[in-house]
């Protein structure tokens, strides 16, 4: 058996939806699971109607016409796509009435886009005389905590998804980005957590391999917005993709590879533009090539905090305190730096201002704070960091001959990646100056 996930670029037009089709027909001998995201910007068009509701404007028209277009292009019929429409308006109208929208209230909105999705991609098979049959990834068994917005599967979440799925005829198409809490609240798993549902169902069926059907050649040696001169990776190891995924890579759902690596399970990134295309496989264990790494990656919208303590807290009590307010707030961490009496914390990527500003405003009760804004991570990732002495000396040669200045470096213990904070004006520089020296 083998999972394939389709992105929302790759099911955002009939040609898409109809090439996507094809692929699955050609991996039938091989008993394909389908998981797939929304279809093209549903999602964002879901977010703005969700947000115009608490305005108390109700307004899914777009939505509804963009999918009833689809399905006519398409030439099937799927009575589902009305039914879930008018769940949506009905559930928006309570939202302009109420004037609040919680977390809770927000993943549901969200999953409609997977679930009109999943619908349409089966009655595609369908009419290409495949047996298919839509899945709700909650209804199969994706049990989640309860964290909205951004869910984690719980174990026991494998063994109801394997028992779901045994025995169907049908190739199962399967909503991505979705699960269920235990007492039946949709949850979702975050922003393109859609590759997180393929892994989490590959590992629940062994599935011999997980297929990440999107627009791009799979894993470059850099964003080819930045340098047109990137270069697909044909081959990565689990935990270099890992860590190009954690620091922006946005083939890749940082989480996606978790539960692949627990199976063993190779992963590949392909694109439904170019199938014979490269790609990327993603395998255990490194294999080691002549440049000085794989890729160099970056992540933007991210924010520098400086703690101090004018009372001389010891370091460790400091940087526990500083972490606690920020897990409460829901801040996520990317990178954190400590001295004497000080803590330096970048916080994630798109991090909610308001989260922030709650928790900045609770650290100034443990001491001074600044805060720096606009500011990226760029970092070099690649086994052929480990034990290289003179890699250091040469990637902040190559940024210094372009006058960035790095802050915060940092470099995991495995040594696979080297990691520093620029401001976000710096970005096409640093990249490109590091891409150069990755290409010699």
């Amino acid at each position: 058996m083998i999972v394939m996930k389709f992105g929302g670029s790759s099911v955002g037009s009939r040609e898409k939806i109809s090439r996507c089709v094809e692929l699955v027909a050609q991996e039938r001998s091989r008993s394909p699971v389908v998981v797939v995201s929304a279809c093209g910007r549903t999602t964002d068009r879901l977010l703005a109607a969700a947000d115009a509701a608490l305005r108390g404007v109700v307004d899914c028209g777009e939505i509804g016409d963009f999918h009833a277009a689809l399905v006519a292009q398409l030439g099937v019929r799927v009575p589902e796509v009305d039914v879930l429409l008018r769940e949506l308006g009905a559930l928006l109208t309570g939202v302009s009435l109420t004037r609040e929208l919680t977390e809770r209230t927000r993943d549901l909105v969200m999953s409609f886009g997977e679930r009109i999705s999943a619908r349409v991609f089966a009655a595609a098979l369908l009419a290409a005389g495949i047996r298919a049959e839509a899945c709700d990834a909650f209804a199969i068994g994706l049990r989640t905590d309860s964290v909205h917005g951004g869910a984690s599967p719980l174990d026991e979440a494998y063994d109801l998804i394997r028992a779901s799925l045994s025995g169907r005829g049908a190739v199962p198409v399967i909503t991505g980005f979705l699960g269920a809490d235990a007492s039946g609240s949709i949850t979702t798993l975050g922003r393109s957590g859609s590759d997180y549902s393929a892994a989490i169902v590959a590992a629940a069926i062994g599935a011999e391999e997980v297929q990440i059907w999107t627009d791009v050649d799979g894993v470059m040696t850099c964003d080819p917005s930045v340098d047109a001169r990137a270069e697909n990776l044909p081959l990565l190891s689990f935990d270099e993709a890992s860590e190009l995924a954690y620091y922006g890579a946005e083939v890749l759902h940082p989480s996606t590879l978790v539960p692949a690596i627990r199976r063993g399970i190779p992963v590949r990134v392909l694109n439904t533009e170019r199938p014979s295309g490269p790609g990327t496989r993603i395998v255990a264990e490194p294999v080691l090539g002549r440049r000085l790494a794989k890729s160099v990656v970056y992540k933007e919208g991210v924010d520098l905090v400086h703690l101090g303590s004018p009372r001389l807290t010891s370091a460790v009590k400091l940087l526990s305190a500083a972490l606690d307010v920020m897990c409460r707030h829901r801040v996520g961490i990317h990178m954190a730096t400590t001295s004497e009496a000080t803590v330096s914390l970048v916080t994630a990527s798109g991090c909610d201002a308001g989260r922030l500003d709650a928790a900045i405003g609770e650290l100034a009760q443990l001491g001074r704070v600044e805060v720096q804004r606009r500011k990226a991570i760029v970092c070099v990732v690649g086994a052929e960091l480990v034990g290289n002495a003179a890699a250091l000396g040469r990637i902040f040669g190559a940024i210094s001959a372009e006058g960035i200045k790095a802050a915060m470096v940092s470099q995991s213990a495995s040594e696979i990646n080297v990691g520093f904070l620029v401001d976000e004006s710096e970005i096409g520089a640093a990249v490109t100056a590091l891409h150069t020296l990755l290409l010699e």
